[in-house]
């Protein structure tokens, strides 16, 4: 049986954790293996709502969990996020969460600078969460990150620091951002040792064991393939790489590790935050779709920019992620409308176009060139087999698959874990 890799499709927010949950029942370990607390997961389990940021999906499901090399940790907010679920019931500890002890670590300058950058910025912001991810990043490849290994050699942590604020405070000192004392980071650093280190582990020989022992890997992505930050809409992206091939670096296992590529999309798009989409709609229509998909930031809360479905931009995603299958979630938020349609190409300063540009003035004039389809009366809210869906909704989904040139293997009718429909089984490769 094949390992699974999950990641977006779109611009993230493509309904992932609910997919990874789905699918974490029939895995043994479930991995993160980048991004950081800027990713929301929303899982609805029975009557409770779990919403995660770090912890992989596969708590909820008693599985293990491991957050990887590529991932930046903030130890509060993971902290914070262990303690709200153990509020619901859930248990939380170093049995069943392991995290790499190389993971980089978020702190609390790091989205001090973030948010003084945006500040710095005005109108041409980036549109982050703020939460310190990037500079996180930056400093992860400026070789000067605190890792959760270095919480354990007070005196390497001392010299760390040292290096750091050094390259941080000069930042922040000429954005007019306050600067941060050397002792409060060291104190409060050696005071969270005692609460990280337990969850310490050496991650890649792990996995390394259950791949040898036949166990089931499910790697799960944050963001999406069109925020990645080679492939995406640069500048207006995230920090890390989000496509497949990220998940070998992120976690430490070989490529061919990753097993089975598949790629998450809703069946209409999204976007939180500043940057081009060209598929967006400004109308009754696109209010009408944020509101019956509840399109609020599960870490952010806000709003996000609804249009209609980009097959262009997924197909793109389809090639640079590696994506092997599709799951379309959403689709029920379509139910009774008269008609649908789809971006095929983009129209740029006159040329017609079938792949988004990676220049940034050719994102921004691209002009979405649409195929109209007939929409459906009939629900699909629920619906678990494709005899209970609308001919309607049989032939867009169809369509779908032609343009981005991968078949969709699951379909997703509501937010309930048990309302999906498969064709294909992920994990028998």
């Amino acid at each position: 049986m094949a390992n699974v890799a999950v990641i977006g499709a779109q611009w993230g927010d493509e309904g992932k954790g609910k997919v990874v949950d789905w699918l974490a029942s029939r895995a043994d370990i479930v991995v993160r293996f980048q991004g950081g607390h800027n990713a929301g997961h929303t899982l609805v389990v029975g009557d409770q709502t779990y919403k995660l940021s770090l912890l992989p999906s596969g708590v909820v499901r008693g599985k293990l969990g491991i957050i990887g090399n590529g991932v930046v940790l903030d130890p509060q907010a993971l902290l914070s996020e262990i303690d709200k679920v153990t509020a619901q019931g859930l248990k939380v500890g170093p049995d069943n969460l392991r995290i790499a002890e190389n993971v980089p670590l978020i702190l609390p300058l790091h989205p001090a600078l973030d948010r003084a950058r945006e500040t710095a910025r005005g109108q041409d912001k980036i549109g982050t969460t703020g939460r310190g991810i990037g500079p996180a990043y930056e400093d992860k490849v400026g070789r000067r990150s605190i890792r959760l290994c270095d919480l354990a050699e007070p005196e390497t942590l001392s010299a760390k620091l040292d290096e750091l604020l050094l390259h941080h405070n000069s930042l922040l000192r000429g954005l007019g951002a306050p600067e941060f004392p050397k002792k409060e980071l060291l104190d409060g650093l050696l005071a969270l040792a005692p609460k990280l280190l337990p969850y310490a582990d050496t991650v890649w020989e792990r996995l390394d064991d259950a791949r040898q022992a036949g166990k089931r890997v499910l790697f799960e992505g944050a963001q999406a393939v069109m925020l990645d930050v080679d492939h995406g809409t640069y500048p207006y992206v995230t920090s890390s790489n989000t496509v497949a091939g990220s998940a070998a670096a992120g976690a430490g296992v070989g490529p061919d590790a990753i097993g089975f590529v598949l790629g998450i999309a809703k069946a209409y798009a999204t976007r939180v935050g500043s940057g081009p989409f060209p598929s967006e709609l400004h109308d009754e229509t696109g209010r009408l779709l944020g509101e019956r998909g509840h399109e609020f930031g599960t870490v952010t809360g806000r709003p996000r920019r609804c249009g209609w479905f980009d097959a262009c931009m997924v197909r793109q995603a389809v090639k640079v992620g590696g994506v092997k299958g599709l799951v379309l979630t959403k689709l029920d938020v379509l139910d009774g409308l008269p008609e649908l349609k789809i971006c095929t190409g983009y129209r740029i300063h006159g040329e017609v176009v079938k792949r988004l540009p990676a220049a940034f003035r050719a994102q921004a004039a691209a002009e979405p060139i649409f195929e109209t389809m007939q929409g459906w009366s009939g629900s699909t809210r629920g619906a678990r087999s494709y005899a209970e869906l609308p001919a309607e909704a049989v032939k867009y989904v169809r369509r779908i698959e032609e343009l981005v040139e991968a078949p969709i293997v699951l379909l997703s009718t509501s937010p309930e874990r048990d309302d999906t429909i498969m064709m294909r089984d992920p994990f028998a490769g």
